[in-house]
């Protein structure tokens, strides 16, 4: 079994807690960033870490066997394209990108070269949820008809299309995977821009999955109470899962009973989600297998996310492809 050297794209606020997981498996073999203080953080915290400025130093390297994109969701498609066709495997961020096209597209070529792609769906990872979806499968709950998921915090980097690209690919994965449904069309889209441009910063979407289910997800860059928490109603029982507790995240209500609330405690194991997902990106390549979060997975979730984006804008969707991204990177006040 042959060992893993990834390389790391993109070392800003999220890409150096992948270093640092990375780092920790040790599997990581270089660090890419066109900012030299990023650059300079990883060498004076890892030593023997290689970094670079160019991202053709990875492209061509024989040593590098798969690569993690932790750029804006903009540059995505390009950077993906480009390392699949090089011949490594691949974990993008979430969204694998913010075209459905584009996202087809890296699905079918890496399962043409037989590589991993991989989207960045911590959730999927995360001890908890795999818990209820367990419990889910047992028919704890009974039969799913309602989710709610409820991401709200502050961001004042707002560096991305909006706050729905942004999150809500964290919302619709974890609701498909917990009830084992894939969307199927979007009920209803709309969004608030703070700063009365096209970027909305507050997002609400309804979306029908399979079997009926419905689900709210609201996603939010300007709350400042920060609030993450996914309700999911089946006929026998309600759960709860409360992102923000630093313990016993999950509770499961009896839907009948008043005040019946079953704490379910640590019989997951408290794992970081993200060193379980760095961990599964490694197997999937050693392996050879496909990722919980695979390309499809990632297609899929961006297939919804585009129509939503069109039903909250209709006209005005098409004008953010002249929108530079880039000129948003500052903090704001």
């Amino acid at each position: 079994m042959a060992e893993q050297r990834i390389a790391v794209i993109g070392c800003g606020c999220w890409g150096r807690n992948i270093v640092r997981n990375f780092y920790n498996l040790n599997a990581l073999e270089i660090v890419c960033d066109l900012d030299e203080e990023n650059l300079k953080k990883v060498q004076e915290q890892y030593k023997g870490v290689k970094v670079t400025k160019d991202f053709k130093e990875i492209l061509n390297s024989d040593v590098v066997t798969g690569v993690v994109v932790v750029t804006p969701s903009h540059t995505h498609y390009g950077i993906v394209k480009s390392l699949l066709e090089a011949g490594k495997h691949v974990y993008v961020e979430k969204p694998i990108s913010t075209v459905a096209k584009e996202a087809k597209d890296l699905m079918e070529l890496a399962e043409s070269k037989n590589l991993v792609l991989m989207v960045g769906h911590l959730l999927l990872y995360h001890p908890a949820v795999n818990r209820l979806k367990m419990l889910i499968e047992e028919g704890v709950l009974g039969d799913i008809v309602y989710a709610q998921s409820d991401r709200l915090n502050v961001n004042y980097f707002k560096n991305d299309r909006s706050v729905m690209w942004d999150l809500a690919p964290h919302d619709v994965s974890m609701i498909s995977y917990v009830t084992g449904k894939e969307p199927v069309r979007v009920v209803s889209a709309f969004g608030c821009s703070s700063d009365r441009n096209n970027i909305m910063d507050i997002t609400h979407i309804g979306i029908e999955f399979e079997g009926g289910i419905l689900a709210q997800i609201s996603d939010s860059w300007i709350t400042p109470q920060k609030h993450v928490v996914l309700l999911v109603r089946g006929t026998k029982a309600t759960a709860i899962l409360d992102d923000t507790l630093p313990e016993n995240k999950l509770t499961i209500y009896d839907n009948f009973v008043e005040n019946k609330g079953q704490v379910i405690t640590s019989d997951y194991l408290e794992i970081e989600p993200l060193k379980l997902e760095c961990q599964h990106f490694i197997s999937c390549c050693e392996e050879g297998k496909k990722a919980r979060s695979d390309g499809y997975n990632g297609y899929e979730v961006v297939s919804i996310l585009e129509q939503a984006e069109k039903v909250m804008l209709g006209e005005k969707a098409k004008q953010l492809d002249n929108v530079d991204f880039a000129l948003s990177r500052t903090k704001r006040g």
